[in-house]
């Protein structure tokens, strides 16, 4: 953690909404003035797309079903480590972007699903912001969650998580219904190992429940709304954290433990502005002073 470059991350696995926290946090940068270097967990991951698929047969063909994104073999953990450790120190890294579709592709001339070559983060941004599937990873070998200063889990129940994913890969990437299946079966014991551990160690989680019957998600024909859904929100440590002014502010809202308060969920954006715009305020004074200092 440090004072002079604060780092923000934001973690869940695919398809639990990161992105539009993403978007949230976005608006609070541009409302403020904050300048933000941007990092997406994806340009971590150590294969391409092409190289990935290959070594996803050769698994299958040597018996192992379950070779994922989530592990630490397809990822480059310690290269995360050191980007978190690097910006801390010195409010600089190296860091490429992963080349999603033709679109993103095209200013850079590469073929989709490639990443661009290694390079250095912006100069004199304010903070660093990650959003991706390991921003709290612990392994016994690297420690990526005690490095951001505000670090965020995104967490749909299980069975909501997996109808956004199959909505998003069917209906924007084309894929069957079979096949999305066999992508969560195949990242289960990664998803068990390395995403949900990450949980214990965010400062707040975002869980968004529905309220509609999502009792087979493999069937369902659409993601249920924000409308039809509360939002529960958990703090580590709630020293600090002004409830009743977030109880007054947010209609139908309550509390269900001492560190948590339950939002509808079409006032989690609201909910996520009310909370983090005094943290983004408090890590600025602290970076102000600590720069001075300097």
């Amino acid at each position: 953690m440090s004072h002079r470059h604060p780092i923000i991350a934001i973690t869940g696995s695919s398809g639990a909404g990161t992105t539009s926290v993403t978007r949230t946090f976005e608006n609070i940068f541009r409302r403020e003035g904050v300048s933000a270097a941007v990092v997406e967990g994806d340009s971590f991951h150590r294969y391409d797309r092409a190289e990935m698929k290959r070594r996803q047969a050769e698994a299958e063909r040597a018996g192992d079903g379950h070779f994922s994104h989530f592990g630490p073999e397809n990822n480059l953990f310690h290269e995360l480590e050191q980007l978190f450790r690097s910006y801390g120190e010195c409010g600089s890294g190296q860091t490429r972007k992963y080349l999603h579709n033709a679109e993103e592709a095209a200013p850079y001339q590469q073929e989709p699903g490639t990443f661009t070559p290694w390079e250095a983060l912006p100069a004199e941004t304010d903070l660093l912001f990650y959003e991706g599937l390991h921003g709290a990873v612990v392994t016994p070998e690297v420690n990526i969650a005690r490095h951001p200063d505000l670090l965020i889990g995104v967490v749909p129940v299980i069975n909501l998580e997996w109808i956004q994913k199959l909505w998003r890969d069917k209906k924007q990437r084309g894929y069957s219904t079979e096949a999305v299946t066999d992508t969560i079966l195949r990242r289960m014991p990664d998803y068990v190992n390395y995403i949900c551990p990450q949980f214990t160690h965010t400062h707040v989680n975002f869980q968004r429940v529905p309220c509609v019957d999502t009792s087979n998600p493999f069937i369902a024909r659409d993601i249920p709304s924000p409308d039809e859904s509360i939002c529960v929100i958990r703090f580590a440590n709630p020293k600090g954290i002004d409830f009743p002014y977030l109880l007054n502010m947010i209609d139908d809202s309550f509390m269900s433990r001492a560190n948590t308060i339950v939002v509808p969920g079409g006032k989690m954006e609201l909910a996520m502005q009310l909370i983090f715009t005094p943290f983004i305020w408090r890590m600025m004074e602290r970076r102000q002073r600590a720069m001075g200092a300097q």
